[in-house]
Parts: C-alpha cells; sequence; structure tokens
C-alpha cells in the first residue's frame, strides 16, 4: 500500500472558503473557535468539561444504552458508551444521510476520520477518554438525495413512495433492490459477504433507522465506533430550553443573519450556505415533517390543519419534545447540548454552514466545537498507479478537470512546441515600439494600434488551437489511454469519493479496505490523500 498526497487546494475541487480555512486566513478568524491541531484540543477540552453536566451524562448513556438494546454491540463500543458516564471523556463526531447502503464513498472517510482523530487525542492526552460517534440524520427528510447508490457505473435505485423524517421509513421493497445488486455482485467470498450485510441491514430491519445502524455498527465496530440517533425524546428533553428560546424569541435567525452579513462584507466573496428562517424547527409526526411558522399570534404547522397558541405550544412541546424536530439551522446546537463533544468533522459544504454559527452558540452560551475538514481519498490500484507513472500522469495532472488535462498532455507528449507563448510575448514587445511611435507622432492612432494587437493576438490563439486540435488528433492513442484512466479514477468527471459505493472496492479488497483506511489516514495532515492499494 501507497500513500501520497496533494493540498486540497490543488485538486481544484474545494472551495475557496475551504481552502483559505486550512491556509489560516486571519479573515475567518471570527468564524471559528479553535484551529485543528492537536495542542487546541487541551483548551476546547477544558471548555467543554466546565460546560458539560453529570447528568446529561446520565441522560446521554441511558439513551444510548436503549438505543443499541437490540444491537449486537463490540466490546469496544459498549466500553466507549460506558465511558460517556465519567467527566473525562468526550466524543468526535461525524454525521450523515441514512444513504442507502452508506451511498458514497466518504460516509467511509468521514467515520475513519472520528475514529483516527480519537485514537490521536488518546495519546496526546491519555489521562482522557475519546469516542467516535456517527450521528445518523434520522430526521431528515429529502428522500430522493439517499434513496440510491452507484455500483460500477449503475445506478442501484429504491423506488418508493416516501415522506416524513427518513429514519423512519419501512424496508418494504428492499428485497428487489437486494436481488438486483445481488445479480450484479457475483459469487466471491466478498461478494457474499457484501450480500449477507445488505440482506441482514435492510431485509431484517424494519426501518431505515436500524437498517443504518445495523450496517454502521457492521462496518465499524472493532474501533469502537457509537451510533447516535438524535430523534429520541430523552435527548430531545434535553434541548427543550434551546427550542423554547427559538419559538419565543426566532434566536438563530437573528442570530445567524448578523453573522451572514459579516461574511458578506468580507473581501474573499465567499458563499452563504444556509439562510435561517424566523423559526428553525420541524414539526415531527407520522409521515410528516413540516416547518413550523408564527402567522398572526398563532403556530402552524405548514400544509396542514395543525395549529396552537403560544401556551399551547410550549405546553405541547413540554410533554412531547421528540415532535420538534431542529433543521440545518438548529440541528448543530442539538448536537453539542446533548453530547460532550469536542470536534465536529464534515465535508466542504457542511463546515460552510457551521461557519455561519459561532455568534449563534456563543449567544446560547453553548462551546462551539473544533471543525475538521473530513479525510478525502483517491483509491487507485497497483494496475492503475503503474499505468499513471507509464503514461507520467501526476496527482497534480491526474485531478485537472478534462479539457485541461487533455491540452496539457498533449503539450508535453508532442514532439512539437504547442505553446505559443514566446511568440505573444514578442508580439507584444512589437507593439510597446509602435504604442511608443503612435504618442509621440499622432495619438489618434493608439486606438488602431490597440485594435492591430488584439487582432494579431487572437490570430495566433486560433492558430495555436488549430495545432493543438491537430495534434490531439495525431497523438489519439494516447490521448484515449490517458482520459480512459482518467475516467476510472473520476467517474463522471467527479471525485470518486462523491460518486463510487464502498461496495466497489470491497468487493475487491474485502475487509482490508476499511483496515487500509484506518490505518493510513491523517485526519489532521489536511490533506487530499491518494491510496495503491
Amino acid at each position: 500500500m501507497q500513500h501520497n498526497s496533494i493540498t486540497f487546494r490543488k485538486t481544484g475541487y474545494f472551495s475557496p472558503l475551504i481552502c483559505d480555512y486550512l491556509d489560516e486566513n486571519p479573515q475567518l478568524a471570527p468564524f471559528y473557535n479553535r484551529f485543528p491541531e492537536l495542542e487546541n484540543f487541551k483548551s476546547q477540552i477544558e471548555e467543554k468539561g466546565a460546560s458539560f453536566s453529570d447528568d446529561s451524562r446520565a441522560v446521554l448513556v441511558s439513551a444510548l444504552k436503549a438505543q443499541y438494546r437490540s444491537v449486537e454491540a463490540s466490546h469496544e463500543t459498549l466500553q466507549n458508551i460506558e465511558a460517556l458516564k465519567f467527566s473525562n471523556a468526550f466524543t468526535v463526531t461525524t454525521g450523515h444521510q441514512l444513504n442507502l447502503f452508506t451511498g458514497p464513498l466518504y460516509f467511509l472517510y468521514k467515520i475513519v476520520s472520528a475514529i483516527n482523530l480519537s485514537n490521536e487525542l488518546k495519546k496526546a492526552y491519555p489521562e482522557f477518554n475519546f469516542v467516535p460517534v456517527y450521528w445518523m440524520a434520522t430526521e431528515d427528510h429529502d428522500f430522493e438525495e439517499i434513496n440510491y447508490f452507484n455500483f460500477k457505473g449503475k445506478k442501484i435505485h429504491w423506488n418508493k413512495n416516501a415522506s416524513g423524517a427518513v429514519g423512519e421509513l419501512s424496508t418494504e421493497g428492499l428485497e428487489a433492490v437486494f436481488n438486483l445488486f445481488s445479480q450484479d455482485l457475483g459469487s466471491s467470498k466478498n461478494a457474499e459477504n457484501l450480500k449477507h450485510l445488505f440482506s441482514e441491514a435492510y431485509l431484517k430491519h424494519n426501518n431505515l433507522t436500524d437498517a443504518t445502524r445495523f450496517l454502521a455498527n457492521a462496518l465499524f465496530k472493532d474501533y469502537g465506533l457509537v451510533i447516535v440517533d438524535g430523534n429520541d425524546a430523552a435527548l430531545k428533553k434535553e434541548f427543550v430550553p434551546f427550542m423554547e428560546a427559538e419559538l419565543l424569541k426566532q434566536t438563530s435567525f437573528k442570530q445567524v443573519s448578523q453573522t451572514n452579513e459579516q461574511i458578506n462584507q468580507l473581501p474573499e466573496n465567499y458563499k452563504i450556505q444556509v439562510n435561517p428562517r424566523e423559526i428553525n424547527l420541524f414539526y415531527l409526526d407520522q409521515n410528516l415533517r413540516e416547518r413550523i411558522v408564527f402567522e398572526d399570534g398563532t403556530y402552524k404547522v405548514l400544509n396542514t390543519d395543525l395549529s396552537w397558541s403560544k401556551s399551547e405550544m410550549l405546553k405541547h412541546l413540554n410533554e412531547v419534545p421528540e415532535r420538534f424536530s431542529p433543521n440545518v439551522i438548529m440541528r448543530p446546537l442539538y448536537q453539542e447540548v446533548i453530547l460532550p463533544n469536542l470536534c465536529y468533522i464534515g465535508g466542504g459544504g457542511e463546515l460552510a454552514y457551521w461557519f455561519q454559527l459561532k455568534q449563534f452558540f456563543e449567544h446560547e452560551k453553548v462551546p462551539f466545537p473544533i471543525l475538521l475538514l473530513r479525510n478525502s481519498v483517491l483509491i487507485q490500484s497497483e494496475n492503475q498507479a503503474q499505468k499513471l507513472q507509464k503514461l507520467n500522469i501526476s496527482s497534480e495532472d491526474i485531478f485537472l478537470k478534462r479539457d485541461s488535462f487533455i491540452n496539457k498532455k498533449v503539450r508535453e507528449i508532442s514532439n512539437i512546441d504547442i505553446d505559443f507563448s514566446n511568440q505573444k510575448e514578442h508580439l507584444k514587445q512589437q507593439f510597446e515600439a509602435l504604442y511608443q511611435l503612435a504618442k509621440e507622432t499622432d495619438k489618434s492612432f493608439l486606438g488602431a494600434v490597440s485594435a492591430q494587437e488584439t487582432k494579431q493576438l487572437k490570430g495566433l490563439e486560433h492558430l495555436e488551437k488549430r495545432l493543438l486540435k491537430a495534434q490531439k488528433r495525431k497523438l489519439s492513442d494516447e490521448v484515449a489511454r490517458m482520459t480512459g484512466l482518467q475516467n476510472e479514477l473520476f467517474p463522471n468527471q467527479s471525485l470518486q469519493e462523491r460518486n463510487t459505493n464502498f461496495s466497489e472496492f470491497y468487493l475487491e479488497y474485502g475487509e482490508d479496505l476499511i483496515v487500509s483506511l484506518v490505518k493510513s489516514l491523517e485526519p489532521l495532515k489536511n490533506e487530499f490523500s491518494i491510496l495503491t492499494l
């Protein structure tokens, strides 16, 4: 196994906001608490430890034990749950949707990042315990985002009419998906393991929450992963004071809107990821997850006949807090209220909206976690690595967008010089003399000189493009080999981790896949990994 890396900025796939964060651009300092470096966790431990009570720990452990009642948990996981009773235990959390059969590969990378950071922290701070947590997004209602996965260029799709929180969805209908998937897997040992995983998860559990918990536990229980379902009455009860404030004062709307204004004023022109609602809570019921709004002195649930007065709403909240569901703005606060958490690990889009929340957290007097960009990985086989080397394709080359990649490689392998940069520079120098001559004789000729310069430069660019096109035809075999290899590593001209399902690699490497990831990935390195397996 070989492990190389490239900076996130050089990949060209990450936003200026994320790249600037990793470079510790001082403009972003007001929007996060502490940068993810090992020495900064000492202060984070002290801050979180002082704010998280023993009572909250007792509620959390009791809820987790109830959630794990029918789960075949490992000794390591059960030990981690027990450890959370004590004030020297903290969590490292990542979260993800309940994608069918984990969805894209980065599901694995998120969890491995949490596992490996927990291990790093234990070595640095041995007097404390650190628990890797996967937060299941059971309350999401975007079924269309999670009802498929990609396997060898084919979309394995779960056709179902769905409404309400996805965690409560029945797994009925997944037997047809299993039969279709099984046909594509073959009959190798690893294929049989994948079939067993799928059938045990989805055909022997009644809802998507239980199925996903089983699957994540099966893949990562040896590493002590603790899986949390936030859609829990006991845990929601802990969050009631914050939901009351949201209903009565629209706190998050005010605080996040102010932060958004500050971000918009930055010279870098970063994109705002999410915009807050006046009330950032949904109402949950069977097959229902709809926004709560306040209109004409009454609380209402959109697209329903449900409504309450202020006193009725607060009474209802305290009686059945599980009916109330935080949205993307409130969910991070909920997570940090119920977990003794130090660090949140997410993708670029997730961290972008976390940057909008620090002022809100400060207002609510809840410690803001350290934010860490999850590990990103490109997996290549030995054969692919050898082909890249033979074709003289560097790590930076392979990440180039298609046209740039082809143009660069054709220029490199061509036996003639296709780069007209020298000619263009020589032409510009000649026109400098003409500009000077026009200034000394008749300034009215400056426009004509400029027009002629533009015309001739465009002519050179046109010739350069024609020559490049001709060389592409001449070198079509080499171009086909290079682009074919890039297609294998970047399906649909996108990052492998955002497209391909883990099963494609499990079929090849079996249990060694996750073992290799845990062995190789360094969460605090902040670079994009290229693994040759």
